[in-house]
């Protein structure tokens, strides 16, 4: 006896006609044509389920800020930066709570279920932190939330920065931030990255660093990050995330780089739609888009995710908390359209981001925690073109939200009577 069986899914390796069985929460089997009985049976009618989708670069406390105090008219990375620091001496914790659980009942309706934020800490009074930390214990039932210590403004650039950072990471912060290329000068950049991977090692933490979003070839951070890490021992568990000045890079200098991150075994975090929305602004044409090189990573071996990172805030003003979205853009930017290429990039919102968090038990193997989402799509490909309806979404066996497929009625002579995009319109091959 089973508490929920999953009949008839496919899974993202390619499996077709698989039952997926749960009990106590985790996954107990996972073959074809299981006989026993369950609690709960969900139909998945042909069609894709996919382990819970994993955001590892998110700004939940600038979420659903748009607009606060004013619009970002230049649409720049700069100006975002400035307006944030306008709204910060605003904010309060009870809006930074009511808005980061409104945008994680979004997460839960598109399968979301593992995000890694980032939370300024900018401000000495660490609002941004207390909220978050709460936010962290209210939504641990249905999200696993991370939570990285960032100096928005610069860890040295900013007053009281360094205290500021140690003092949320007392209060709970798991993660250390950094944004070495907002220094105010290289070499305080550099030595940004020293200390940070210097705190982390100290402290046994990890290290989520923004580095290198810039369209500046020079900006270079990434390979002290590399040094550091190796320095202070802190392999597999340092992640540099955008990297988007690898964009503009030389390609000798970055068959240097890339192997020094292989070596280090950093984690690559872009994020394609903010990359690609905020970099290239003092280009005319040709206009650089500014996401990394995606492809190149991943042929090296490094451990690629994918990041939201934004969600309509000063930086952005869109998103859905969508990772299918985010996978969608990337196959554009990166110009990674074949199947084998569009099924990396869907690992890039799955697997490949619970390893970059550190998740224990992820996946649809037995023993692993049966968080999953069932899509209105048959495969991998087809879940990224169509960026799918998400019909059920499981956190330990238990539905947590559904939504009914999306069909159209046709009045149409000879043709049929209605269509289901996720499974009538496929490609013959």
């Amino acid at each position: 006896m089973f508490d929920t069986l999953v009949r008839n899914a496919n899974l993202p390796d390619g499996r077709q006609g698989v039952d997926i069985a749960i009990r106590a929460g985790h996954i107990a089997a996972v073959e074809p044509g299981i006989t026993a009985e369950a609690g709960q049976v969900i139909d998945a009618t042909g069609r894709l389920v996919s382990p819970a989708f994993c955001d590892p670069h998110f700004h939940m406390d600038a979420t659903l800020s748009l607009g606060l105090p004013r619009m970002n008219v230049s649409g720049t990375l700069l100006e975002g930066i400035a307006l944030w620091g306008e709204l910060r001496p605003l904010l309060t914790r009870e809006a930074l709570v009511e808005r980061a659980l409104r945008y994680c009942d979004l997460a839960v309706s598109q399968g979301l279920l593992h995000i890694r934020s980032h939370v300024d800490t900018s401000d000495p009074r660490l609002v941004t932190a207390e909220a978050l930390l709460e936010v962290r214990d209210r939504v641990r039932d249905y999200i696993d939330l991370q939570l990285v210590a960032f100096p928005q403004d610069g860890y040295y650039r900013t007053p009281d920065g360094a205290a500021a950072l140690e003092r949320a990471l007392d209060m709970g912060v798991e993660i250390v931030g950094g944004i070495p290329h907002f220094e105010r000068t290289m070499e305080e950049g550099r030595a940004s990255v020293e200390a940070l991977c210097r705190i982390a090692a100290d402290r046994g933490l990890r290290v989520d660093m923004h580095c290198d979003e810039t369209d500046d070839p020079l900006s270079r951070h990434v390979e002290t990050l590399t040094a550091q890490t190796i320095r202070f021992g802190l392999e597999g568990r340092v992640t540099g995330s955008h990297l988007s000045s690898m964009h503009s890079m030389d390609n000798y200098y970055v068959s240097k780089l890339i192997p020094l991150m292989v070596e280090a075994q950093i984690h690559a975090i872009p994020n394609p739609l903010i990359n690609i929305m905020l970099q290239g602004r003092h280009d005319t044409y040709p206009k650089r888009r500014g996401m990394t090189r995606v492809p190149e990573l991943m042929a090296a071996g490094i451990n690629v995710s994918l990041g939201q990172d934004c969600c309509m805030d000063p930086w952005y003003s869109m998103g859905a908390a969508d990772m299918i979205e985010v996978a969608h853009m990337a196959v554009h930017v990166a110009q990674m359209g074949s199947v084998a290429d569009k099924t990396r990039l869907f690992e890039a919102v799955t697997l490949n981001p619970a390893r970059a968090m550190g998740l224990a038990d992820y996946g649809l193997a037995p023993g692993c925690r049966a968080d999953m989402v069932v899509l209105q799509a048959a495969d991998v490909t087809e879940a990224i073109r169509l960026k799918p309806t998400r019909l059920f979404v499981l956190r330990g066996g238990r539905v947590i939200s559904r939504t009914p497929a999306v069909t159209a009625a046709l009045s149409l002579k000879d043709r049929p009577t209605s269509i289901d995009p996720g499974l009538d319109f496929r490609p013959a091959c």
